[in-house]
């Protein structure tokens, strides 16, 4: 079993608690209230600019020219591709891009973004990539997921085809790789990685929650 396949396994029951919130369900049957998926949209686009920037630190530390043309290549990805997808959303919301980037995040989104930073700048590049690992394929799954349960094409079929796209399959793909080149390399790493996971992790399912919620500082 590889690296990879052994965090999934751990996380199992994590990824199913994502596949069954009602966040995930509702957005593919189409009846996610629109305000859950706004707040969705505001939260991710402050959450995608500290993956990129995770990404890019985590260039940095790669000793390989391969890695860090990987690492910084889907920080550009991000930063180029997958937030314009959330400024057309956010367009279907008529909020303007000025607005969009200057969104407070939420107590969980501030949780997240400052773990990856963190790791990013305290932890190593095994570290980091495990920590990265669970945003890149649990959006993968969920999509998969909400493919098979959408029934018909609504507003939010979008979202699906974005994160069931052959550029995202490829993006995912490399950071599989990445995790079992990094855990093979570095077995001393392992038990480190395993933790990293694992709260990227439970931060993906609650940034979920957070959205469905639509968290806000209660002060």
């Amino acid at each position: 079993m590889s690296f990879s396949d052994e965090l999934l396994a751990e996380g199992a029951d994590i990824w199913e608690a994502q596949y069954e919130h009602p966040f995930v369900t509702e957005l593919a049957a189409g009846t996610l209230d629109p305000e859950a998926f706004r707040h969705w949209v505001e939260q991710d686009y402050r959450y995608l600019l500290d993956y990129a920037r995770t990404f890019a630190i985590a260039g940095t530390k790669a000793r390989r020219e391969e890695t860090m043309a990987g690492l910084l290549g889907v920080a550009h990805t991000v930063l180029d591709d997958e937030m314009d997808l959330h400024r057309e959303f956010a367009a279907d919301y008529g909020i303007p891009r000025e607005e969009l980037e200057s969104v407070e995040k939420a107590p969980t989104c501030v949780a997240y973004t400052n773990f990856l930073v963190r790791t990013a700048h305290e932890g190593t590049l095994p570290e980091i990539a495990a920590a990265i690992y669970p945003c890149g394929q649990g959006y993968l799954d969920v999509a998969e997921r909400m493919a098979a349960l959408a029934d018909e094409e609504h507003r939010y079929t979008p979202f699906i085809e974005k994160y069931t796209s052959e550029e995202f399959y490829e993006a995912v793909d490399w950071m599989t790789w990445l995790v079992d080149d990094c855990a093979e390399r570095n077995p001393g790493e392992r038990e480190a990685m395993r933790e990293a996971f694992v709260t990227s992790a439970r931060l993906e399912h609650d940034f979920w929650e957070m959205c469905y919620t639509k968290e806000e500082w209660s002060v």
